[in-house]
């Protein structure tokens, strides 16, 4: 007998159809979600007991229940399914490995570049200074099952007193440093510098961006690089760094120039930056801090204001932290033994966390909060209690660019 309030399957309807991720679901509807997996190839030729659509859920809800075993998963996606007369049959362990490898990255990749974007409004506290939306770019690592194929790609990391006890991948993202949603993201082996993987991210910067990146970032064909989005940056460099005063200006700051390698002696073809300089009074860290900014008029940026706002760039490091110890959970690795796993593991990590940040961005703008007053510890308690049970809620959905929530 069907339970009260759970909708009977219309006939010729898979119960996979109705496979959801509770509240989730509103950031991946079943449309956009065929939607990518038809524009990456990955459209199944015959009917099977994990569609596409149902695996791409899976790998979100193994991000969200990271830890659990793959039909521990399956049973919570699957909770809440069958009408009396059938029933949703949970598959084994390497049925589900086998049906990740169909899926790829790909659609996940895809999924990550349609949905991620900055959500913060312009009522947003904390997301803005002036008419700058405040964003950083920022990279961590990531431990990996230790596999061949793992080492073999990514490898491990090295230092006198041996090699680490798992291989690692490097991940560098770019975050709205008010709301933690990360909007751009890659991945790549440790011979991969920050800076390198850096590249690959600035054509999401956008005119009206402020970027912030600490002194590991700074380099001049890197600079220009991100100047050329339209975006403004405010970088830490490091004090060894030599920036000839031309124009002393009225807050402190002043004028220099940079140059490329090559003509860093003749002092050609120079550029024009703003620096700031400054120490943190009263905590007895006699540390010069030195940040260089595109942004040359004091008035629109005093640099006072620009030496308070450089301790933004720590959202990020929070934010890389949600990811790492708060949604995978400490001392945990990636569970992926091949390198095409691990992609799609972190960008299935990267998907659940930016949806979880933009409902938490939705609840603080309905209560006039500062997003960063949340939790986002409870916010991934919350979202994780809506999976069971979800499925006989969820209304049916397989036709790619249909509106899940008509009306």
């Amino acid at each position: 007998m069907a339970r009260v309030g759970q909708v009977k399957s219309p006939a010729g309807e898979r119960l996979s159809d109705r496979i959801a991720i509770g509240v989730l679901t509103q950031a991946f509807p079943p449309g956009l979600v065929d939607e990518v997996i038809a524009e990456t190839g990955r459209v199944e030729q015959r009917s099977r007991l994990l569609p596409a659509r149902v695996v791409v859920y899976f790998v979100l809800a193994m991000c969200l229940f990271f830890g659990q075993g793959y039909e521990e998963v399956a049973r919570l996606l699957g909770e809440g399914l069958g009408d009396g007369r059938r029933s949703w049959r949970v598959p084994t362990t390497a049925a589900i490995g086998r049906a990740r490898r169909r899926l790829g990255p790909e659609p996940l990749k895809a999924l990550f570049g349609r949905v991620c974007r900055p959500v913060a409004a312009p009522e947003t506290a904390g997301a803005w200074y002036r008419d700058w939306r405040l964003v950083a770019v920022d990279g961590t690592m990531l431990d990996l099952a230790d596999t061949e194929a793992n080492v073999d790609f990514f490898g491990r990391h090295a230092c006198g007193r041996g090699v680490s006890a798992f291989p690692q991948a490097r991940l560098v993202a770019l975050a709205e440093c008010g709301t933690h949603a990360v909007f751009a993201a890659t991945t790549g082996a440790l011979s991969a510098s920050e800076q390198s993987l850096s590249r690959e991210l600035f054509a999401h910067l956008r005119v009206g961006m402020l970027l912030l990146a600490d002194r590991g970032f700074y380099g001049f064909e890197l600079w220009q690089q991100a100047r050329a989005t339209g975006a403004d940056l405010l970088w830490r460099v490091r004090r060894s760094a030599s920036l000839p005063v031309t124009k002393a200006l009225d807050d402190g700051s002043y004028l220099s120039t940079v140059h490329a390698e090559p003509d860093r002696r003749s002092r050609r073809n120079p550029v024009t930056v703003r620096v700031v300089e400054y120490t943190l009074p009263g905590t007895g860290d006699t540390t010069v801090y030195r940040l260089l900014t595109t942004i040359l008029d004091p008035a629109a940026a005093p640099a006072a204001d620009l030496a308070a706002l450089y301790c933004q760039r720590w959202e990020i490091e929070t934010t890389l932290d949600e990811i790492k110890t708060h949604q995978r959970g400490p001392g945990l690795v990636l569970r992926s033994k091949y390198p095409w796993g691990v992609e799609q593991e972190v960008y299935g990590f990267l998907l659940v966390h930016h949806a979880i940040r933009q409902l938490m961005h939705q609840a603080a703008l309905r209560e006039g909060l500062d997003p960063d007053r949340l939790s986002f510890t409870r916010s991934l308690r919350v979202v994780r209690r809506q999976v069971p049970a979800q499925a006989a809620l969820f209304p049916r959905q397989t036709r790619p660019g249909a509106d899940p929530h008509p009306g």
